[in-house]
């Protein structure tokens, strides 16, 4: 199944090293392949190859370690960003909804800085703003205010799940059902995906999973209440509009909103019998970008830093990519993630069903099939 090389790429290196990385050797022992069919997702048995990475980094190179634990500097750049978002809904309270101005500044300020915040409460749900967890899950619900709809206290336990089942079916909350590719793998499903993929991310959870509800859920929700009714009470509902509108946009066809498809949809597949042979993993699933607008979004990016090292924080992901670049130089990524967005919806042999499944593995982290309190508040 072959893809759009116009996004994915790999690093500017020799081609006998190259080579050498992503080999296929009949030689060599090789992993279960990955089981494709028509109009299906990637099957494969193997297990995820970031837990592999992980170990044969940390074996390498053990100081990578001393990079993990929480990065100060989070707390002041979520407050900052509130604050501009804030301000942004109190300037346009007398503007009209369907005006130039109240459109585009939501587009432009709103969305980026709503995108800043859905990453900035992503960085939290990993512990990466303070030690104490409780001080964590305080500053997720606040960084939630400015998106105008609670769901920070819901999101950490289906983010933490996707670490932990990363592709495992009805674990993963980021893998797209089979409603969804079965209605949205074309060029016109895929467009609406790609507008509408906030309401996707939103939604699916609940039909994959629940969680329990929990006080860090009733707290999110109450002071989400509060926040938009004290809103409205002192500017307007076009305030209120403003900051909903930003969330939209900004899971919507925004250049930060890339990062969602970029991070696991294959976009060219290599054969089923190339693997790595500094982890001995078949590659990829995961893909990392590199860009400028990692300034914008925490460096989520470093999508491979990331999921190998979840314990580092936004600050320390190129120090991961410094200290242990061999096992990354030549890992494919991607080079801009609006090509990303218009290959996705422009490549007929790009859709829906371009991600890695597994059948068994993971967890949905807790005991058995649910969480106890104590893990979702921890």
């Amino acid at each position: 199944m072959p893809a759009s090389t116009s996004t994915v790429t790999t690093s500017n290196i020799p081609k006998n090293e190259k080579t050498a990385r992503l080999r296929s050797s009949p030689d060599t022992e090789t992993a279960p392949p990955l089981e494709v069919k028509e109009h299906d997702f990637f099957w494969t048995y193997t297990e995820e190859p970031h837990r592999t990475r992980r170990m044969a980094i940390i074996k390498a190179h053990p100081e990578v370690t001393k990079l993990c634990g929480p990065e100060p500097l989070t707390k002041y750049l979520v407050l900052l960003v509130v604050t501009i978002q804030v301000l942004a809904a109190y300037n346009l309270q007398n503007t009209p909804f369907w005006s130039l101005r109240f459109w585009s500044t939501a587009y432009i300020i709103g969305a980026t800085a709503n995108q800043n915040l859905f990453l900035a409460i992503h960085e939290i749900s990993h512990n990466l703003a303070f030690r104490k967890a409780e001080l964590n899950r305080a500053l997720a619900v606040f960084a939630n205010l400015p998106i105008g709809i609670p769901y920070s206290a819901s999101f950490r336990p289906y983010h933490l799940t996707h670490h932990k089942s990363l592709g495992v079916d009805g674990l993963d909350t980021d893998l797209p059902t089979r409603f969804e590719a079965v209605f949205l793998d074309s060029l016109l499903g895929k467009a609406f995906f790609c507008t509408f993929q906030i309401l996707f991310y939103a939604l699916r959870p609940v039909f994959v999973y629940k969680v329990p509800f929990t006080s860090i859920h009733f707290a999110n929700i109450f002071a989400q209440g509060l926040f938009d009714v004290i809103l409205v009470r002192y500017t307007s509902l076009h305030s209120l509009w403003y900051l909903i509108l930003s969330s939209f946009l900004a899971g919507s066809l925004h250049p930060c909103a890339g990062h969602f498809i970029a991070e696991h949809y294959i976009f060219t597949p290599l054969p089923s019998s190339a693997k790595d042979p500094l982890t001995n993993t078949s590659i990829p699933e995961t893909f990392s970008y590199y860009g400028v607008l990692n300034y914008l979004t925490y460096n989520v990016g470093l999508h491979n830093e990331h999921h190998d090292f979840p314990a580092v924080p936004w600050s320390r992901l190129w120090e991961v990519n410094r200290v242990a670049n061999e096992f990354y130089r030549d890992l494919p990524r991607h080079r801009s993630w609006v090509g990303v967005i218009w290959s996705f919806v422009m490549d007929e042999k790009v859709g829906m069903t371009c991600r890695v499944k597994r059948k068994e593995g993971g967890r949905i982290v807790g005991s058995g099939s649910k969480w106890s309190q104590a893990e979702v508040e921890a």
